[in-house]
């Protein structure tokens, strides 16, 4: 009894070690969701390290497609209509690839979502796309970073950083008329809502 009883103490000891503690992946994902005027942007990514790489024009070859990130294909996840270049693009989840250069990236977006890293890519399967001019990031940049950041109640940025390169990508939402109205509406709806607390 005594010897059942100490077998099951190391049993669930260990399991919960293995639910406390992971080895960190080689690039860790990682999720970033902005709210971006009536809805959200939200970005799904691998982030590899440079490790003392060189990672434009050789590791991250020029004129190819790479992934924008590590392992599986980075998702974008749109929760309302927005233009993208010059494509109104559906609210939806999409891959969002590059093809690098030296001098400009052309950032696309495709249909299929699903894929591990950039390997069947079908061009066929594009939607859209735009050319976005490289910039010299200040700060060496270890680990691959996208955020979002907010310009105005219409436009948000998409920043790539890695090692000393930066690039941005605007995101405006389309048909700015309708969703001014449904944002008035949705601003009465809580003044209806706080009014209503307010009542004894």
């Amino acid at each position: 009894m005594k010897k059942t009883a100490i077998i099951a103490l190391f049993l669930i000891s260990r399991y919960t070690f293995s639910q406390t503690y992971s080895i960190p992946a080689e690039s860790p994902r990682q999720t970033v969701e902005q709210q971006f005027s009536i809805s959200s942007v939200k970005v799904d990514y691998g982030r590899p390290g440079v490790k003392g790489r060189k990672i434009f024009g050789d590791l991250v070859p020029y004129g190819k497609v790479w992934r924008l990130g590590a392992n599986s294909c980075t998702k974008i996840t749109f929760g309302q209509a927005v233009v993208f270049g010059k494509t109104t693009v559906p609210p939806g989840t999409y891959a969002l690839f590059a093809i690098p250069s030296e001098k400009e990236w052309k950032i696309v977006l495709n249909k299929d979502f699903s894929q591990w890293g950039a390997f069947q890519y079908d061009e066929k399967l594009n939607i859209a796309e735009i050319a976005v001019p490289v910039q010299k990031n200040p700060e060496k940049q270890e680990w691959f970073e996208i955020t979002v950041e907010p310009v105005s109640s219409s436009v948000v940025h998409l920043i790539f950083r890695w090692d000393d390169v930066k690039t941005i990508l605007p995101i405006e939402i389309a048909d700015t008329e309708t969703v001014a109205k449904i944002a008035d509406k949705l601003k009465e709806a809580k003044k209806i809502e706080f009014e209503a607390r307010k009542k004894p």
